[in-house]
């Protein structure tokens, strides 16, 4: 049975499989946006040059709309992926590893069969982490 593990940050996401005991990575999806600051993903309203569009967007309270904005939009095409793997009939289970926020949003997009799939979740960023280290964390989730 192949199990993807799915390794993901609001900027990179590692698709893995299992087979065994043994994992190797499948692919890599990244989104550049998702290492931007805030104040780089706005746009200036045109106002004065001290004016900070980060001030500018929690005034109106909207404080990390955009940042919040690009992790769904990545959440989103992380999903799109695991989708066309449930469907092309490659993946068989699930295992979902990310930090807390990118966790949920994760949960939030991936479609109802393919949430199904899913066997376990940890919420811990491993994207950096080596082979070794990720195989290690996901080792006892089966």
């Amino acid at each position: 049975m192949t199990t993807y593990i799915v390794v993901a940050d609001a900027a990179r996401a590692r698709l893995f499989t299992r087979e065994g005991l043994k994992i190797s990575e499948k692919d890599s999806l990244v989104h550049a946006e998702g290492r931007m600051h805030e104040g780089d993903l706005v746009t200036d309203r045109g106002g004065d040059v001290h004016e900070s569009t980060a001030t500018s967007s929690r005034s109106a309270g909207g404080e990390n709309v955009a940042t919040q904005h690009h992790e769904e939009i990545f959440a989103r095409e992380v999903a799109e992926r695991l989708y066309r793997a449930r469907v092309d009939n490659t993946m068989e289970k699930l295992i979902l590893v990310a930090p807390p926020r990118f966790l949920g949003q994760l949960r939030d997009k991936v479609d109802g069969p393919t949430a199904k799939l899913v066997i376990h979740t940890l919420a811990k960023d491993l994207t950096k982490a080596s082979l070794a280290d990720i195989q290690e964390a996901v080792s006892d989730l089966r």
